[in-house]
């Protein structure tokens, strides 16, 4: 397989200038990623006697429950074992549960975790172990419980599971009937086109399906399945046993809370005033964190260093007293927000290096000063490798028109309109343009002659002209669309060309799952990548299946 980098450009301006061009960002980040003396830096930093962090050893007990109860590989299971060891750290990086992991980029993400701790431990001569932090607390079931794929009659297609609830409970809480497990299965193997890996890879769904209560279950030992074996470890942090390791930095930002927002409120600031348009939305009155209640995850805002903390309308309100006591006895209850996630990861993991996606990059940006007021520093921030798979019957109808990749990313409409009019022999453009022409050169001067005896008779000879005019437009455009029913086939290889490489106008691996192509290459191509020399360098790469 064929694997060549290009530069697509980011639609977020900020992570791309902190790939292409650090400088204009760095006051926003503590190590440049492209500096080979930061990882020795960062390496340093997390030596130090003063670290903060949760203890090693509870932590590895809590990361081998967790992955035995999901069947990860013996090879995980003996990376969590070096994390008892001073020496070693961690590449971590997370994503929500999707639906049968739902988008491709979660896939990537992974590949870019396990890649990037190889990297580094030949970097440092060091242990680094890979990390996948499951954002099981997350409660927006709208955005996991589904996929997309590709159908037969090309139509970007959704598979789904209804919410079980309806409740604004954390994704890893909400329970999934069989039924709802059997139904999608049987959508997601209608959608597989027959393949000598098809039976293989539904078969072990099923058995999967069969294990799993959650969404976060199916999740992680699916991603376990596919990557475990690469020492990949895995972590719910909606997981009980977890929360009892946070529970000290709960406790740390309830009672920091306006000192942490504060640094928030300044991050954003600073992101602002270099020109960039902040990622997420910050509120005077953040308190950063959730609280679960009546098993609804709610955001808490607070009034003052000291509280009451409350809903945004003000509905529920909890003193800081009774905050500080889940901290304490029930820190199942208390979940992090995107801009305290952060801190949360650094104390629980020696964090060498976070992978992020685009948009995650742009709000990391924020948090610099809040990591700084807990005494810690920012991790370096890896850009997630991107990936796009360009099958043999793509590429071989981008040859058949010419295409070049930047002219499917960019110019594809106006590709198809330019082979459009070459194939166009009776010049219907021109022939048409041509009678418009003559016609008004001949019937203008009448116009004007008649309007000359009457007015009012030359204004009836105006209308008479418009309609003529778009009568004959209306018959141009009938004999067009006659002409190209005539390249059907060409236009519909055109439109997959499209909607394989730019669907819904977004990079591929933001919209399809990786379901469909492992159904018809199997996974042998995933671990030539993961096998392979391709370092995480910021650009996109493009693989030639």
């Amino acid at each position: 397989m064929k694997v060549e980098s290009i530069h697509w450009k980011s639609s977020l301006p900020l992570t791309e200038d902190y790939i292409q061009d650090f400088g204009k960002v760095s006051d926003l980040f503590d190590y440049n990623p492209w500096q080979e003396s930061s990882w020795g830096e960062r390496a340093a930093w997390l030596d130090r006697e003063d670290a903060i962090l949760a203890d090693r050893g509870q932590l590895a007990g809590v990361l081998q429950a967790y992955n035995k109860a999901i069947g990860n590989a013996p090879e995980a299971i003996k990376a969590i074992g070096k994390l008892k060891q001073q020496e070693t750290l961690c590449i971590v990086g997370g994503q929500q549960a999707g639906l049968f992991t739902g988008q491709s980029l979660v896939i990537y993400k992974a590949i870019t975790l396990i890649r990037s701790a190889k990297l580094a431990s030949e970097k440092l001569g060091r242990p680094v172990i890979p990390v996948f932090w499951i954002a099981g607390e997350d409660h927006d079931f709208e955005e996991v419980n589904h996929m997309y794929y590709l159908s037969s009659d090309m139509q970007v297609s959704k598979i789904k599971i209804e919410h079980p609830t309806g409740k604004r409970s954390t994704v890893s809480s909400l329970k999934i009937a069989q039924e709802q497990w059997v139904t999608a299965l049987e959508l997601l193997d209608a959608s597989l086109i027959p393949t000598e890996f098809k039976p293989g890879w539904m078969d072990l769904l099923h058995r999967i399906a069969a294990e799993s209560n959650t969404l976060v279950d199916f999740f992680a030992r699916i991603i376990a399945k596919l990557f475990g074996t690469y020492g990949l470890v895995l972590i719910n942090s909606d997981d009980p046993l977890v929360r009892q390791l946070e529970a000290p930095m709960f406790e740390r930002l309830i009672r920091e809370h306006d000192i942490l927002n504060n640094a928030v409120q300044s991050g954003k600031a600073k992101v602002e005033a270099l020109g960039y348009a902040s990622q997420v939305e910050v509120h005077e009155h953040n308190a950063n964190l959730f609280v679960v209640d009546d098993e609804e995850r709610i955001l808490l805002y607070a009034d003052g260093a000291s509280g009451p903390f409350t809903d945004r309308k003000k509905e529920r309100i909890y003193s800081r007293e009774q905050l500080l006591e889940w901290a304490a006895y029930s820190p199942e209850r208390l979940s992090n927000n995107v801009m305290t996630r952060p801190l949360m990861q650094d104390y629980l993991f020696p964090v060498l290096g976070t992978v992020l996606g685009p948009g995650e990059v742009a709000y990391w940006a924020i948090t610099r000063e809040a990591f700084h007021k807990v005494g810690n520093k920012m991790p370096i921030v890896i850009p997630r490798m991107e990936f796009t798979l360009l099958e043999g019957t793509i590429q071989k109808n981008m040859a058949k028109y010419g295409l070049s990749l930047d002219d499917v990313l960019n110019r594809l409409e106006g590709k198809q309109e330019e082979w459009l009019r070459s194939q166009d022999t009776l010049k219907l453009e021109e022939r048409f343009e041509e009678v418009r022409s003559r016609f008004k050169e001949g019937y203008q001067p009448l116009v004007e002659l008649i309007a000359s005896i009457n007015p009012g008779v030359g204004k009836l000879g105006e209308t008479n002209l418009s309609k003529i005019m778009e009568q004959i437009q209306f018959l141009e455009q009938k004999a067009t669309d006659a002409a190209r029913s005539q390249f059907d086939a060409s236009l519909r290889q055109f439109q997959r060309i499209g909607l394989s490489v730019v669907p819904m106008g977004k990079p591929q691996e933001r919209v399809y799952n990786i379901f469909s192509y492992l159904n018809k290459y199997g996974d042998a191509w995933l671990y030539e990548i993961l096998d392979s020399d391709i370092v995480p360098d910021g650009q996109h790469k493009v693989c030639y299946m």
